[in-house]
């Protein structure tokens, strides 16, 4: 058993963007290990996030991403619930890294887009980027649709 000290609930809180209650509940469960804290969170997000799947989107942004050489180009629409979160810089950094990722990795549709493993982090697939922004952010977070060009 580790200790649980307000350092380690501030590198958990750095790592996942969850807030500071859950972080700290994860801590307890998994005895103050961070790494076990790590999957407790990740299955508390997901458990959120379900929970969130039947709001509806309203709200989001379309993100354009061109590849150098302007031979590969990507849309693709990420929505939110509100457009305070859809204007929020992290929202902005997830739909545009979900557009790079399209662009490299070709998807044929959205279900085969979500169990890609993500092309900067593959111990994680796209769902998990988008369950976990949905946990950070406290609201469903939802891949529309894309279209990607290629010359």
């Amino acid at each position: 058993m580790f200790p649980i000290n307000a350092a380690s609930i501030k590198d958990l809180r750095e790592k996942t963007g969850v807030s500071l209650m859950m972080v700290k509940r994860a801590l307890e469960e998994a005895g103050g290990d961070s790494d076990k804290a790590l999957a407790v969170l990740k299955k508390l997000g997901y458990d959120a996030a379900a929970k969130k799947e039947t709001r509806e989107t309203r709200a989001g942004r379309i993100e354009a991403y061109v590849h150098s050489g302007a031979r590969v180009g990507v849309l693709v629409e990420l929505r939110s619930e509100t457009d305070f979160v859809s204007r929020n810089e992290e929202f902005v950094s997830l739909a545009h890294s979900i557009a790079m990722h399209i662009a490299a990795m070709n998807p044929r549709d959205i279900k085969e887009l979500l169990e890609q493993p993500f092309i900067k982090d593959e111990k994680q697939t796209i769902q998990d980027l988008v369950k976990q922004a949905s946990s950070s952010f406290g609201e469903h977070i939802e891949i529309r649709q894309f279209v990607r060009y290629e010359l």
